[in-house]
């Protein structure tokens, strides 16, 4: 599963899929399978932004499409938020896939790997949080050590 959100698009392929998706555009609507494999495409870049558009193009599909087309649409808006550090936001996706698919493994890998990625930003929170805690009392201590040493002079 590391692979599948670690995965980046060529600069190749993701000029050939935005010609694809442009060049539909101008005569009209885009085709789902062209919104789709350019939001594909956009969600593998390595640049935040474009992550962004290809998810906007997600949910764009997601809200306009049956239930049984779904499941790639939620699947793809689950790995793309994993990769912008966004893993509420994944979750709520995953969970919404694995609704309809319980028995989906690749969905229910996503969402290990999800949970792990949460625990560690947890932790990481809190290690932060709480060194910042013992930075703040040491600081007041310090301060009041300063204070102590100028009233007795």
């Amino acid at each position: 599963m590391e692979e599948v959100v670690t995965d980046t698009v060529t600069p190749e392929d993701l000029k050939k899929f935005e010609k694809k998706y442009n060049a539909e555009l101008a005569k009209g609507p885009v085709s789902k399978e062209t919104k789709f494999e350019y939001a594909w495409c956009l969600i593998r870049s390595k640049f935040s932004n474009d992550i962004n558009k290809g998810i906007q193009m997600l949910e764009e599909l997601v809200t306009k499409s049956a239930k049984d087309d779904q499941r790639d649409f939620l699947f793809y808006l689950s790995v793309a938020n994993y990769r912008l550090k966004e893993y509420e936001r994944a979750l709520k996706y995953i969970r919404t896939l694995l609704k309809s698919e319980p028995g989906n493994n690749q969905a229910m890998e996503l969402k290990k790997l999800i949970d792990q990625a949460l625990k560690k930003d947890g932790l990481v929170g809190m290690a932060i949080v709480g060194g910042i805690g013992l930075g703040v009392a040491g600081l007041a201590g310090l301060i009041g050590l300063a204070v102590a040493k100028g009233a007795k002079s």
